[in-house]
């Protein structure tokens, strides 16, 4: 692995892209450090740590919003929007015809997509300070509101701030996946989630967990393990379909008659689902916080008893989390295997699968497939996602060490990047990382 990462280096070209995705790397992290005045930042981080829709969303703004900073949103208002973008390409005749008009329409998706963008920002940005505002966070951001003619100019700077901040990564992001090495908005989180790691582990140390708990603590990281072997097989796991081309002969000369085949992924709906389920699950715990100040006292008492029941250190809350991980995972899988037209394609190309007919039943038999596969997906991610849970129950030890979609991602987003470098070295006859 060494001498694959001297040959990297030794090619002028590569080179370039390896420096440049590092050099804008740095920036993301300079600009996650620029904070927004205002804001009380000790009390910002307690009540992060209390709430786990802001803790994911503090994972996908590398640590930008606890210290409140231009990053504070992340990508995820994009994650968003390329999520919206996907479920609504199959349903709007438009948005269709555009999925099939190769790089030009794709071109156009994602110029709706940025578009789409901004008002999510200025929406995430709102309700989080609104949040951050109220009696329930301990007023943690002064001089807010929209309706007050003092507060109204600040407000409305800060959530500009906010949207040109994500939009700024957005950018950035972009200019990785075009120069650099990778998918560049997943390489910012990929980045934001490292940088987090040392600060993870010395509040592991600090805490005292360590050393007054070395067995659970040496369990803990032996489960951490297990659980990255576990994703790279998952996510490294696929069916391959056999594909039969036919024999074609245009001008005296002859095409096809090869086999090549399908591959089906086992996770082909990555950490989507866990982001789904995550939002829905959070958001009801979210509004009884707010209620939980009302004045009714019926409406306080059932603010409070949803809040508890939706904790999520609680048995029910892991178990509804589990099977709507599971029920996303099918939902998503499926509706990313319509918009790819496997079928059509196939039939267009002169391909068939053997002993599978050509267009209804080749759909039939790769739905039937797919659904098989995505069942030990769908599981494993829902095993994944309530595995922080089952940790700190065995193991006694409380950290974010152990995040489920942390490790979907970094294990995701190193395998993908290490295959581009794999073909890189490759494709210039050297030996790669991946054996």
């Amino acid at each position: 692995m060494l001498q694959a990462v001297i040959n990297a280096f030794r090619i002028p070209d590569l080179r370039r892209k390896i420096l440049f995705t590092i050099a804008m790397l740095v920036v993301f992290r300079l600009v996650a450090s620029v904070p927004i005045p205002g804001v009380d930042r000790q009390g910002l981080r307690d009540f992060i740590e209390t709430n786990q829709l802001l803790g994911m969303l503090n994972l996908f703004s590398g640590g930008g919003l606890n210290n409140f900073s231009i990053a504070a949103l992340g990508v995820y208002p994009y994650i968003t929007a390329t999520i919206i973008m996907q479920l609504m390409t199959p349903i709007i005749p438009r948005l269709n015809e555009l999925s099939m008009e190769g790089q030009q329409g794709r071109n156009q998706i994602d110029r709706y997509t940025h578009y789409l963008t901004v008002p999510l920002a200025l929406l995430q940005g709102y309700g989080q300070m609104l949040l951050f505002a109220s009696d329930q966070s301990g007023n943690l951001v002064q001089n807010f509101g929209l309706f007050d003619a003092d507060t109204f100019l600040p407000t409305v700077a800060i959530l500009l701030t906010l949207t040109a901040g994500t939009m700024l990564l957005v950018w950035i992001g972009e200019l990785i996946t075009e120069n650099g090495i990778g998918n560049g908005v997943s390489i910012i989180i990929f980045g934001g989630i490292i940088a987090s790691l040392p600060s993870a582990i010395g509040g592991l140390v600090s805490g005292g967990t360590l050393g007054e708990n070395v067995a659970g603590t040496v369990f803990f990281v032996a489960i951490a393990m297990l659980t990255i072997v576990g994703v790279v097989l998952i996510n490294e796991g696929q069916r391959r379909i056999p594909v039969h081309h036919a024999k074609r002969v245009r001008a005296g000369r002859q095409y096809g008659g090869n086999t090549t085949n399908i591959p089906l992924k086992v996770n082909s709906a990555g950490m989507i689902p866990l982001i789904f389920a995550v939002s829905i699950m959070v958001f009801p715990g979210m509004v009884a916080n707010f209620l939980q100040s009302s004045g009714t006292e019926w409406v306080r008492s059932l603010a409070v008893n949803i809040s508890q029941w939706l904790s999520p250190n609680t048995v029910p809350y892991n178990i509804v989390y589990f099977f709507m991980v599971v029920g996303f995972t099918f939902f998503y899988t499926m509706v990313v295997f319509q918009q790819q037209r496997i079928p059509d394609s196939l039939q267009r190309q002169g391909a068939f699968i053997p002993g599978v007919r050509p267009g209804r039943n080749t759909a039939i038999y790769l739905q039937r497939v797919l659904t098989r596969i995505t069942i030990v997906g769908a599981l494993f991610l829902g095993i994944i996602a309530i595995l922080p849970f089952i940790a700190a129950r065995i193991t006694g030890v409380q950290t974010l060490l152990l995040s489920s979609t942390s490790f979907l991602i970094v294990v995701g987003v190193a395998i993908d990047t290490m295959r581009q470098l794999e073909a890189q070295l490759m494709m210039r006859n050297y030996e790669g990382f991946i054996d």
